[in-house]
């Protein structure tokens, strides 16, 4: 079964390929990773945490924790809220919650690149044949 936040590739050696996940971590733990950036997207996509929660099929209270988590470890918040009322409420990202996607983002790319980059190396290897020796670490 995959994941969407599982990162495989489908290059090198036969049957086997590199997989990861990706995620910074602080003091508290999680700070983020790739369902907490998700999450962020989502709720710029919808301006809701409510909705962006329906989306990911993740409970209201569960979004909250995520996101009270990340902000208490940015020292920011990376949603702005207004409450709901007559017109409803909505959540916006703040400056730093465009920041923390970017941020995510950019590295994932770079762990994206560099298991493909070591499933092509691996089916250069020649690991499965006896008579040849690996390379030194």
């Amino acid at each position: 079964m995959k994941d969407n936040h599982s990162v495989a590739n489908e290059t090198g050696d036969k049957g086997f390929h590199w997989r990861g996940r990706l995620w910074l971590e602080g003091e508290e733990g999680t700070f983020l990773g790739y369902g907490r950036v998700v999450l962020l997207e989502r709720i710029r996509e919808f301006g809701s945490i409510s909705q962006a929660a329906k989306s990911m099929e993740m409970s209201y209270k569960h979004a909250w924790d995520l996101l009270e988590s990340m902000n208490r470890q940015a020292g920011c918040r990376l949603v702005e809220t207004c409450r709901g009322g007559k017109h409803g409420g909505g959540a916006t990202l703040s400056p730093a919650g465009v920041k923390a996607i970017a941020l995510f983002r950019h590295y994932h790319d770079k762990f994206k690149n560099m298991l493909a980059e070591l499933d092509q190396k691996m089916g250069k290897l020649e690991w499965k044949r006896p008579d040849r020796e690996l390379p030194p670490a």
